[in-house]
């Protein structure tokens, strides 16, 4: 088994957080800024010195050439992966367009130069200035200069897609300060981490999009300076990328042993059954894989037996996230604590595991497990007890001293203790079983509620929940809708209780106040779910965003999570213990992997293992 950390696909996309800081009435001078430098890091110092020759999950000596295919869902019509009109083909981001600097894999986010050779960032973190390499060049050979960096943040920013209108309405203004030099400026509410952000703008060439309409999903052939020209566009249904023999960038120590295949192409199948059948056959090399069904059971064919498909699985040192069943506290059912922590203790994972999905899952038991940033099995630190000291009653003691530690159900089904320890919480909040019913002793009403669901597998997870807590009376209906009303109530808050995932990183930030903020409570539209106004969360979130050590930083999140944890607003579901990944034998892999997990950009091919 190999061992490393991942992202959910091998697309491998960039996560951003968003830390959010508060500065002076002057920022331009409020302090000196550090020494130009090869990199910069959101916490703490780079990982890897100036002069570094290749990071660590890359073979140097990696063999250039080749080609590889990777398969695709669904369809596209545009090869502008910058705005919100049209579906854009995959892969343009990464292979076509790059950015200032280069994230490292092996730390939580470390940025290191590429389009730029240095960064100079102010101490309180006001202003940031990138020094351009002057051997940049876009693939049609011309150089990338200052103007191309300024017409990029005022193109995106003005015709993009929102979030970049978010990140960069931060900047100030920017100053020309020299021939290859460039410093962005930030208004009082720019973040900790602006600079990284600036830092990963991808940067087009202004002598080429200033002649297009940028807004349009077109098939006009990007240009960019990246390490991969587009070679050929079927519309929808494919796109070949070719490596460009004269990548200004190739020798970049940032670069050194990726972008090795010569030609790279994504093919796109009309669902994920029919892709599966085009992997079996050779049709493309690479399958990340989250169906467990199909993992345990359905890789058995005939590639596979005679050893021209290996499966490979990598551990995670990334958060889990959560995915999680959500009480909708706005609702008088789920307002008492006590009838959420009941409810949580009938859901009988084991159960369910074994039974639905080949006991392939791990119980979730903490917003960031299997992380330096979890909480379980953590007892909580002199940092963490400082910050919640003014919350008294916001996080259990249990979960205080020892993180959450989810029901132990039983496998076989019968559950006998948790569904008496279930009784026993209803009945302190004032229920009783009348009749076969869970019934509340001063109003008469049955304990019932509504779960949402939009997809064939979260239909049959809720129906199994609902035959769980049907044993002691309570009613929960599964109504199954079509996607469009599901997105509509999901986002109006009208639901009882639905499924849903939230992403975590390594580097979590400001979209923590969207998730769980007292603010976004009563604010359509956020992934306040849960409905949750909760001060300690709130000053938890402050906390985590002010921090500028990473010790500080990680206290917080552990704080918060353990108050999350604590106020019992969804039952933790399930994921998976690692990255499952299927491969035809030409395609080679490092012994190493990063931070992040495996990364497609460092593979290779070895033509002499035929298909």
């Amino acid at each position: 088994m190999r061992t490393g950390l991942h992202i959910s696909r091998w697309t491998a996309f960039t996560v951003l957080a968003f830390i959010t800081w508060s500065a002076g009435a002057n920022p331009v001078e409020k302090e000196a800024a550090a020494d130009p430098t090869h990199a910069i890091a959101m916490h703490g110092e780079p990982l890897y010195p100036e002069g570094f020759e290749h990071f660590h999950y890359v073979n140097p000596a990696a063999p250039k050439g080749g080609a590889i295919v990777y398969g695709a869902t669904g369809t596209f019509d545009s090869l502008n992966p910058f705005i919100v009109r049209g579906t854009s083909a995959l892969g343009l981001r990464e292979h076509v367009f790059e950015s200032l600097l280069a994230r490292g894999y092996d730390e939580p986010f470390t940025l290191y130069g590429l389009l730029a050779e240095s960064i100079e960032v102010a101490g309180d973190r006001s202003w940031v200035a990138f020094t351009l390499n002057p051997e940049a060049r876009f693939s049609d050979g011309e150089p990338v200069t200052v103007d191309d960096i300024v017409y990029s943040l005022e193109t995106l920013r003005d015709m993009g897609r929102p979030n970049y209108k978010t990140y960069y309405s931060k900047v100030e203004r920017m100053e020309r300060t020299g021939e290859r030099t460039i410093k962005f400026i930030f208004s009082p509410d720019g973040d900790r981490e602006i600079p990284l952000i600036i830092g990963l703008m991808p940067i087009i060439p202004t002598h080429v999009y200033e002649k297009r309409d940028f807004n349009a999903a077109s098939f006009q052939i990007p240009i960019g300076s990246g390490p991969y020209v587009v070679d050929k566009v079927k519309p929808g249904n494919s796109i070949t990328y070719r490596r460009d023999t004269g990548y200004w960038g190739i020798d970049l120590a940032v670069n050194t042993g990726q972008n090795n295949v010569d030609l790279v192409t994504y093919e796109y199948f009309r669902d994920t059954n029919a892709s599966f059948e085009a992997f079996k056959r050779g049709i493309y090399h690479a399958r990340p894989e989250d169906d467990p069904g199909r993992w345990t059971q359905n890789y058995n064919f005939p590639a596979v037996r005679a050893g021209k498909v290996r499966k490979e699985a990598f551990e995670s040192g990334m958060p889990s996230g959560m995915y999680a069943l959500v009480f909708n506290t706005r609702r008088p059912v789920f307002t008492d604590k006590r009838v959420r922590q009941a409810l949580i203790q009938l859901f009988n994972f084991e159960w369910v595991n074994k039974n639905l999905y080949y006991g392939s899952y791990v119980r979730t038991e903490s917003f960031f497990d299997g992380s330096e940033l979890g909480s379980h099995d953590r007892p909580a630190g002199e940092l963490e007890r400082e910050l919640l000291a003014p919350f008294p009653d916001a996080v259990t003691p249990e979960i205080m001293n020892l993180g959450w530690h989810a029901p132990e159900g039983d496998v076989e089904g019968q559950d006998r203790k948790n569904r008496a320890r279930a009784i026993a919480q209803l009945k302190d909040s004032g229920y009783q079983i009348r009749d076969g019913v869970m019934t509340h002793i001063e109003t008469g009403r049955p304990l019932s509620f509504e779960i949402l669901v939009a997809t064939p597998g979260e239909e049959r997870l809720a129906l199994t929940y609902s035959r769980m807590v049907k044993r002691i009376g309570v009613r929960a209906e599964v109504r199954n809708v079509d996607p469009s009303q599901y997105q509509e109530r999901r986002s109006n808050y009208d639901f009882d209780m639905i499924f849903n995932s939230w992403f975590s990183s390594l580097s979590p930030g400001n979209e923590q106040s969207f998730y769980w903020g007292s603010a976004a409570a009563d604010v359509p539209g956020t992934r306040n779910y849960m409905g949750v106004k909760e001060p300690a969360i709130d000053a938890m979130i402050d906390a985590m965003l002010e921090a500028e050590t990473r010790e500080d930083f990680v206290a917080a999140v552990r704080a918060m999570d353990r108050v999350l944890l604590s106020g019992a607003y969804m039952i933790p579901m399930f994921h998976q213990p690692e990255q499952w990944l299927a491969l035809w034998q030409k395609v080679k892999v490092p012994e190493e992997t990063s931070l992040y997990g495996y990364r497609s950009g460092t593979w290779w091919i070895d033509d002499k293992l035929e298909q």
